[in-house]
């Protein structure tokens, strides 16, 4: 657990040119304050204890200003720069070494009760007010620019901007290798 904690804080000071000093990370960073507590809601979320772990979120929004549901799940090393008004729903999946800057939505597209969020795969980069919708996929070690609108998965290793969002730059061979395991996947 300790080792954890230090992790948490040591992806902070590397990921956060403003960060100073390992003791003024983990005392005035919201985003990490955010971390901590969602890992104990979606402890206690996973032990069915669902209104004491919607209780901790609940006090972790007030505190932090970042709504993480006690059900998403999320990896290691993940950072939340800045951090206010980022909403993660509940069956959002992040995997490790995602960050996150300020305004970041990664919502649901459903009233029903299935996957409606989405999964956000290693080393992903989301921009500034960018806001992500149902349960796509974005790609390992994709960017999504500021304010970009993501409605369709985004292939790996590729950037997307805009509202709706759109791919840019050149990662065509990625985009076919992608479809390509996509179809394999599909008849299997």
């Amino acid at each position: 657990m300790i080792d954890r904690l230090k992790e948490d804080v040591q992806t902070a000071m590397r990921k956060d040119p403003a960060a100073r000093h390992p003791l003024e990370v983990a005392l005035a960073y919201p985003g990490l304050h955010a971390i901590w507590l969602h890992r104990i809601a979606h402890g206690v979320w996973s032990a069915d204890h669902f209104i004491i772990a919607r209780l901790i979120s609940h006090l972790s929004r007030f505190l932090t200003g970042i709504e993480i549901h006690p059900g998403a799940s999320i990896g290691r090393r993940f950072f939340i720069d800045h951090g206010d008004g980022v909403v993660i729903g509940e069956t959002a999946e992040i995997g490790d070494d995602v960050m996150l800057y300020h305004g970041v939505t990664l919502g649901g597209d459903s009233m029903e009760r299935e996957k409606r969020h989405p999964t956000v795969e290693d080393g992903v980069t989301i921009g500034t007010g960018a806001t992500v919708l149902g349960p796509i996929t974005i790609g390992k070690e994709a960017n999504i620019g500021a304010g970009a609108v993501v409605l369709n998965s985004i292939p790996p290793h590729c950037t997307a901007i805009g509202n709706p969002a759109e791919l840019t730059g050149d990662c065509t061979q990625t985009v076919r290798e992608w479809e390509a395991s996509l179809r394999d996947t599909d008849e299997s």
